[in-house]
């Protein structure tokens, strides 16, 4: 009976024993693979080649092992009608990831990107926001859309986690809330930009056409006339549409009636160039102002066309020509990455990116109100250039005023910020 009860006990220990050693090992943060999104089906896109630490579906996978990670959040469009802005975004949001791990990490620790889909809708962001939170994200990049961005402000606002939008530009993302930062400037802060740059080139005579169904496109033409009537220029027409149009030619027919030397159309580039392109079907010739929701419209328009954009500028967050090493080095970097040019949506987001790393770096810690208090007393000089905060926890810096010409972007010239 000993025997057999010996023999039994050996059988089990071995049978044990060759089951630890059949086991995979659990992967380290070097070997990730680039990280994953749940109900992705974004824009397919060229894999950067030594990718960040890996997540999936919100939930750590490499660097769960290793317990040093720091992990910040992100949400964004990355599947449905506005994709393309997510897919911009995050893709520069990454790149900056990269160089950072490649540099040694934060604090001598690995950043973890964990990144979700808000599908530009509120629920999803609401649900989005909440699987960071449960997994202990120090700070969120996002949302990239102003929509998702109010619903997620209070949330962290309330609970205290950094939140950094690099695109939302609705000025009530961040006002009364310590936690909620931008990276972009506002809507009103682009409109005035707008109106004085029109007055700087002598222009007197404006027409406004806007998206009635969208903030952006209002909160814009609202700031441009209260500026225009402080620098005396009148506005001589103003006509809207709604999100579905595409055939603007009444309204753009009334407004050439008006003989305005200068059209403001404050919208994002898909429908910026059915606007312009029609403009100039009908002989509509001034000037075309608008925000950074141009940049990227040159893609919107086959190359013999393009001459139509001549004459249009635009304010953006930097200009790709600029006599800039870091700048260059960036679109540079960029396109190995990604096989494409980096908008300023991907500006935007890789500085945002740095902007966490500066203020964690400042604060020695990884801890959600010290990194606030530090993202608060930031200066910070990156691809968008150089800003601090103002009491909002809007950014104050300078504006590119980019003029299209021949099919290429060209920096007209830099509105310095009001201090």
């Amino acid at each position: 009976m000993k025997k057999l009860t010996l023999l039994c006990t050996l059988f089990l220990v071995s049978a044990f024993l060759l089951s630890a050693c059949s086991s995979p090992a659990t992967p380290s943060p070097s070997s990730a693979s680039a990280e994953k999104t749940e109900n992705s089906a974004a824009p397919e896109q060229k894999e950067a080649s030594s990718p960040a630490p890996a997540t999936e579906g919100g939930k750590s996978t490499a660097t769960e092992a290793a317990g040093e990670s720091i992990k910040i959040g992100s949400m964004g469009p990355l599947t449905g009608e506005v994709a393309v802005y997510g897919v911009s975004a995050t893709n520069g949001a990454k790149m900056a990831v990269e160089e950072i791990n490649k540099a040694g990490g934060i604090l001598g620790r690995p950043v973890e990107f964990v990144l979700l889909d808000d599908k530009h809708n509120n629920t999803e962001a609401i649900n989005a926001y909440n699987r960071l939170v449960e997994d202990g994200v120090c700070g969120i990049l996002g949302a990239i859309t102003s929509a998702p961005c109010l619903a997620i402000a209070p949330l962290a606002n309330e609970d205290k986690v950094p939140m950094l939008t690099p695109s939302g530009t609705q000025i009530s993302i961040t006002e009364g809330r310590d936690y909620v930062f931008r990276v972009c400037y506002t809507d009103p802060y682009q409109g005035t930009v707008l109106a004085r740059y029109a007055s700087q080139c002598g222009k007197k005579k404006a027409a406004l056409l806007k998206n009635s169904s969208s903030e952006y496109s209002s909160g814009i033409v609202e700031a441009f006339k209260t500026e225009a009537k402080a620098q005396g220029v009148e506005i001589v027409a103003e006509e809207a549409y709604g999100s579905a149009d595409k055939d603007f030619r009444v309204q753009l027919t009334n407004i050439a009636s008006a003989s305005p030397d200068v059209l403001l159309v404050p919208d994002y580039y898909e429908t910026d160039a059915l606007i312009v392109s029609q403009a100039r079907e009908i002989g509509l010739d001034c000037l075309v102002l608008g925000p950074d929701g141009w940049d990227g419209v040159l893609k919107q328009i086959e190359k013999s066309s393009q001459d139509v954009l001549n004459n249009v500028v635009y304010a953006n967050h930097y200009a790709m020509d600029a006599d800039s090493e870091k700048i260059q080095n960036f679109i540079k970097t960029y396109r190995e990455a990604w096989g494409d040019d980096p908008t300023a949506f991907s500006a935007l987001a890789y500085d945002g990116i740095y902007m966490f790393k500066a203020a964690i770096e400042k604060a020695g810690q990884v801890d959600r109100e010290t990194i606030c208090k530090e993202l608060k007393q930031l200066n910070f000089e990156g691809i968008t250039g150089q800003l601090t905060f103002d009491e909002n926890n809007n950014p104050i810096k300078d504006v590119s005023m980019i003029k299209i010409v021949d099919g290429a972007y060209v920096l007209d010239l830099v509105v310095k910020a009001e201090k």
